[in-house]
């Protein structure tokens, strides 16, 4: 009798356990569809006039901060993202990286230490969208926060540019927080190119914000934390809003092809958010394709790849593409443009 109610306990734990599982992917399969048509309406919808960026910059350097790879065994590497931008006497830190372990200091703040960037030398902080490993880690995302680092950072008193509500975790410090979906002027030469929208799986509805940088005598460099919109997107909003051509794209793609960063386990988290669709028709080579050939309508003279959510074999697709013109973001190997 014993056994026989272990035999029947062993068989339906697991088919509660299928049904839970199957009711949850029902759900968010429904969820990823009805968000999918919201937001290309809303992408659709938005309807900018042409941006003036009051000039041009002189020099643009782009130092990566944290990224997956490093140009040395001295700095800290890990799926996210920190790029500090020198655009003339304009510096912005773009995105805070993961600090998945919650550390203090932070990668970010070792690689800056490493590095001998001064930390009161930021002037502006601008979030291209508020995934973890872009605000400072799991725990920032859900409270809407960002941090970077689990402890007081000596963060001067910067301006905060954020596509959606976002606040200073109680280590850091800022004098303004400007929330903005559309376009607008940064800095002279330097702008915001708006919040574009994408509903993705699990994950839900993100915006996410790009910087356009106008460099005198070659043209804009669109530096893109993620890339979740989509190349093709970005380079749409990049033609609705300036008359200059693209010069070079910096940054991430958001290509987990065969195989993401950061596995946990066999679960690949950015392949199964990678896409506004549900895994098992989600990104594939055919929407890897699609952005090579979006690039190349663009034809930049430089392409700069984030390998914090693009895959290796995503990487060997875009050296096939572009000879010549491909190169990948590494911690402390500074872009200069």
């Amino acid at each position: 009798m014993k056994l026989k109610k272990i035999l029947i306990i062993s068989g339906i734990i697991p088919a509660i356990l299928f049904i839970a599982i199957a009711a949850f992917l029902t759900v968010k399969t429904i969820q990823v569809k009805k968000g999918k048509i919201a937001s290309d309406r809303e992408y659709q919808d938005a309807k900018y006039p042409k941006l003036s960026f009051n000039g041009s910059v002189e020099r643009l350097s782009i130092l990566p901060l944290i990224d997956y790879f490093s140009d040395s065994p001295q700095l800290k590497t890990e799926p996210g993202v920190s790029y500090l931008i020198k655009a003339d006497d304009t510096v912005i830190l773009l995105d805070v990286g993961y600090n998945m372990k919650n550390e203090h200091p932070s990668p970010l703040l070792q690689n800056m230490k490493t590095l001998g960037v001064r930390i009161s030398d930021i002037s502006i902080l601008y979030f291209s969208h508020m995934h973890p490993d872009h605000v400072g880690g799991m725990k920032n995302q859900q409270a809407g926060t960002f941090s970077l680092s689990n402890g007081k950072s000596d963060l001067p008193a910067v301006k905060v540019y954020s596509p959606e509500k976002l606040l200073p975790s109680p280590w850091d410090t800022v004098s303004e927080i400007n929330i903005s979906k559309d376009p607008f002027i940064i800095k002279k030469g330097v702008a915001s190119m708006g919040a574009i929208p994408r509903h993705l799986f699990l994950m839900g509805k993100i915006y996410e914000q790009s910087i356009a940088v106008n460099i005198k005598g070659k043209g804009i460099v669109l530096i893109i934390g993620c890339g979740h919109p989509s190349i093709e997107r970005i380079a749409e909003r990049a033609a609705m809003l300036f008359n200059e051509p693209i010069y070079a794209i910096i940054g991430g793609l958001h290509y987990p092809v065969h195989g993401g960063r950061g596995k946990i386990g066999p679960i690949d988290p950015q392949y199964i958010i990678a896409k506004d669709a549900p895994p098992w028709s989600g990104l594939n080579d055919g929407d890897l394709d699609a952005g090579l050939h979006a690039i190349k309508k663009i034809n930049p003279a430089k392409i700069v790849l984030s390998p914090h959510d693009t895959s290796d074999a995503a990487i060997k697709k875009f050296k096939e593409a572009f000879p010549g013109k491909l190169s990948v973001v590494k911690v402390g190997k500074e872009i200069i443009l």
